[in-house]
């Protein structure tokens, strides 16, 4: 072919397989002319090779190659073809192989899908206090439909896992789950991740383009966590993604329609933002479709019971350890604190006394120094309102720590001193400073 996709040559053996008469004059001709299907035009224009391709020919198959043809200054000025096979028999192997990866693709991109599925459901956000009946019946009327879901409420409450339970009882439960804190990207990073990149987009970019977490949910939910530190640049291309839902990768021109479900969450006060303008007014109410105000822990202490007992049972199974129980001073203990990392910080807690502890039944005194509330006063409250200065209430605690370590560890300070995370001649330095020693031993040191 020349720089046309004209012949310009053919020899003898490819006209006798195409059964090209030797009168019939097919020089200067369109390559298509004479193979309707062939794809020497695209070669030349491209100026790619296509080393293994089927070129149908009447009722035959021919396994083909498509090679241009580039001088010196690089310049295409045509192409050639060749006939490697008359039939597609040799390539039966290959073509096995293609499909048996294509198999394996496809069992992995189930295996992906199912990964992204949520993992819990309405029976696992636990609680018979009226408000959190109230919050899991909204989200139970809310997940069968479409909108967008707002959840608001302190760090800690379970809002994630409330957006799963959401997922799983909508009608898309069965695609994607992807979920995306806002807050612990990088800003410069935000737009790729939502929207991805084209090819090497960027300096140190994936040659092969990256999919961002829209089209990762696809057909699914994509659960954004934290969007009140999203910045205002980036709440621009968000607003128009769930607008129009289609979006463009990271230096590419290319438009892809999406269809994902929204579930926001944030722990701030989204409409001060939007006053102070750190939140544009358009994507609030985008978002405020189906609000859902999650109380904080300090608003269904009725439910500490059943909470501790789930987590209690969750770290024996994660520890291997014996499982523990709460006596009635302990769950008094528990519900005088005013819990501000809510469910995340109970968990926490629970974790601790476990590892500080060997008892079974866990009472008030095996949290002294872990709830400040529960602790013992070092001195007397003099201040107005019961304001003390820092200093004393941080040596309290330290005090309280060093008490409940050496009880977990029968007095022995080495123990003590690792269980603290402090070296031994530091847990010696603090136990001559608040008097915890013997007045021989600190008489020693």
């Amino acid at each position: 072919m020349d720089q046309e996709a004209r012949i310009i040559w053919i020899n003898d053996k490819y006209r006798s397989l195409l059964g090209i008469p030797d009168d019939q004059e097919v020089i200067g001709q369109d390559v298509e002319a004479i193979i309707p299907q062939s794809l020497l035009r695209h070669v030349v224009r491209t100026g790619k090779p296509i080393l293994l391709d089927i070129m149908e020919w009447q009722q035959r198959d021919f396994v083909v190659t498509l090679v241009p043809l580039i001088d010196d200054s690089g310049i295409v000025t045509g192409a050639v073809g060749f006939v490697l096979y008359d039939t597609i028999e040799p390539l039966t192997h290959l073509l096995s192989k293609f499909n048996q990866l294509q198999t394996q693709l496809a069992k992995k991109e189930r295996e992906l899908t199912l990964h992204r599925r949520a993992k819990y459901s309405f029976s696992q956000v636990l609680g018979n206090s009226t408000a959190i009946k109230e919050i899991k019946q909204s989200a139970r009327r809310a997940a069968p439909l479409d909108s967008t879901i707002l959840l608001l409420g302190e760090t800690g409450t379970g809002k994630e896992l409330l957006a799963q339970a959401i997922h799983a009882a909508s009608p898309r439960a069965e695609r994607p789950f992807v979920g995306v804190n806002v807050a612990a990207i990088p800003e410069s990073l935000l737009e790729s991740e939502f929207f991805g990149t084209a090819p090497g987009a960027f300096t140190g970019a994936d040659r092969k383009g990256r999919k961002g977490k829209f089209e990762l949910a696809h057909g699914g939910t994509l659960f954004l966590d934290e969007i009140g530190d999203m910045p205002l640049a980036l709440q621009a291309k968000l607003l128009r993604a769930l607008q129009e839902q289609e979006i463009e990768p990271l230096g590419s021109n290319r438009i892809v329609k999406v269809d994902v479900r929204i579930i926001a969450a944030t722990s701030s006060d989204l409409e001060n933002a939007v006053e102070e303008g750190r939140f544009r007014a358009d994507l609030y109410y985008r978002f405020k479709v189906v609000p859902l105000q999650i109380p904080p822990l300090r608003q269904r202490l009725d439910d500490l019971p059943a909470l501790c007992e789930r987590f209690l049972e969750q770290i024996a199974l994660r520890n291997h350890d014996k499982l523990r129980e709460l006596d009635d001073t302990a769950i008094a203990a528990l519900a005088s604190y005013h819990w501000p990392g809510n469910i995340r910080e109970l968990l926490n807690i629970l974790e601790q006394v476990c590892a500080l502890t060997d008892t079974v039944q866990l009472t008030s005194a095996d949290f002294t120094g872990l709830l400040p509330l529960t602790s013992k006063p070092a001195v007397t409250y003099t201040r107005p309102n019961g304001i003390r200065p820092l200093a004393e209430m941080v040596a309290e605690l330290e005090r309280s720590a060093i008490e409940s370590a050496l009880a977990a560890t029968n007095g022995k300070k080495t123990a003590a001193a690792k269980l603290l995370g402090i070296s031994r001649a530091k847990l010696y330095e603090r136990l001559a400073e608040f008097s915890l020693m013997p007045e021989k031993q600190a008489n020693n040191v």
